[in-house]
């Protein structure tokens, strides 16, 4: 597996979907994609479909080698063409970047920062499926009964918030100090227990 670049970044997008416009939306989204593979720094995509139909949530993850680059698509003439349709289909929608994937959540405290790298980028893309699955399937679970009549912006609007919080803090956090071995295996016992 390659590992990308350290200052590779990585842009979060939460959109809901129209119910009645998914077979549309999944064909713009392809489209949307085979574009984005053209520009320069391009490093991958990735999809994760809803499993509650009646709140067709999709999270799309994109990732580029370097802010500049993924600049260039998102002021270029192309990512404009494309996103100019995805109000046919796209009922609310958030979009994060996040620098260097995910250091928001793994950065070492800063007695052990200057001699130990962030982890390998494979193990925080796993370690980051292992904390927003369960998290997804929580909120929908806990929040369809509520917000089965909202619109779909407001929906959104709840269970966002309600999942970067949890992630935030106590999920990551905890899921960072319990797989800390694994993630930094080059520190001591004693550094280790710093994490936070």
């Amino acid at each position: 597996m390659t590992v990308p670049p350290s200052d590779s970044i990585t842009v979060v997008i939460s959109e809901l979907v129209e119910p009645t416009r998914i077979h549309e939306y999944e064909a713009w989204t392809q489209g949307f994609n085979q574009a984005a593979q053209q520009f320069d720094g391009f490093l991958g995509v990735e999809i994760i479909r809803p499993r509650d139909h009646d709140f067709p949530e999709y999270v799309i993850i994109i990732r580029f080698d370097s802010y500049i680059h993924l600049r260039e698509w998102l002021t270029s003439p192309t990512y404009h063409q494309w996103r100019s349709r995805s109000p046919e289909f796209v009922a609310a929608r958030s979009q994060q970047e996040l620098s260097s994937s995910l250091e928001l959540w793994f950065t070492l405290p800063s007695s052990s920062a200057s001699k130990h790298s962030q982890p390998a980028y494979y193990k925080q893309v796993i370690l980051g499926v292992i904390a927003v699955y369960p998290l997804i399937l929580l909120s929908n679970l806990v929040f369809s009964p509520l917000v089965g009549d909202w619109p779909l912006w407001a929906a959104l609007l709840l269970t966002v918030p309600v999942i970067s919080a949890l992630l935030t803090y106590p999920v990551m956090p905890w899921l960072t100090k319990l797989f800390s071995p694994w993630l930094y295996p080059s520190l001591s016992g004693r550094d280790r227990s710093s994490i936070r």
